[in-house]
């Protein structure tokens, strides 16, 4: 199978509708009571768009946007467990591929101007901040900190990389699961600004 600009990813499921306790006993959720946490937003590659040069191949694992699964989702006609998912490197807002783990060397890649980042708790964001006191506090920050999880080149063309501290807005902090560990994933023009470290001296 070939495709010009889309991803094709097998799928099971469109809805993870059990979970796993820690003894390994499968129980069955309503998926309804939660259905965005619960849609999947995994599955292995099935092919690679041949217009561009993604680094992705048969049989990595593809992490994309919940749209792909929305109600009937963007099944490929003819497969009912192959769905298709948009890909375009030139406007994020239109690309549901966020990120791939090659399955020969286990590393994340993000995909078409996505971000993933890990949050930075508050706690964490209390030690950064300088001796002023906050008397009172008048109202939320709009504002959301967050960590770069991976480099990516048009991270890089914004002076961002691994580890440094963003500020998003707080409605861009759409949470995904890779591997257990929660991340938001972010369009790399969502990201207001990037701390700089200061030193005390």
């Amino acid at each position: 199978m070939k495709t010009l600009d889309l991803f094709v990813v097998e799928l099971e499921k469109q809805i993870n509708d059990t979970i796993k306790t820690d003894s390994g006993l499968e129980l069955y959720v309503d998926s309804k009571w939660n259905e965005f946490k619960h849609r999947v937003t995994e599955g292995p590659v099935v092919c690679a768009p041949m217009k561009f040069d993604t680094g992705v191949e048969p049989g990595d694992t593809l992490y994309f946007h919940h749209l792909v699964v929305l109600n009937e989702g963007q099944v490929l006609t003819g497969h009912e467990k192959h769905f298709l998912v948009r890909y375009d490197p030139d406007q994020t807002i239109n690309n549901q591929a966020i990120a791939y783990k090659s399955k020969k060397s286990g590393h994340i890649y993000t995909l078409g101007g996505w971000a993933l980042l890990t949050p930075v708790e508050q706690d964490e964001d209390n030690e950064a901040k300088s001796d002023v006191i906050e008397v009172v506090k008048l109202s939320e920050s709009p504002v959301r900190k967050a960590r770069i999880a991976f480099d990516a080149p048009w991270l890089e063309e914004l002076g961002v990389g691994t580890g440094d501290v963003v500020g998003i807005k707080k409605n861009r902090d759409y949470e995904i699961t890779i591997d257990d560990v929660k991340y938001f994933r972010v369009r790399a023009e969502d990201i207001l600004y990037v701390e700089e470290e200061v030193h005390n001296g």
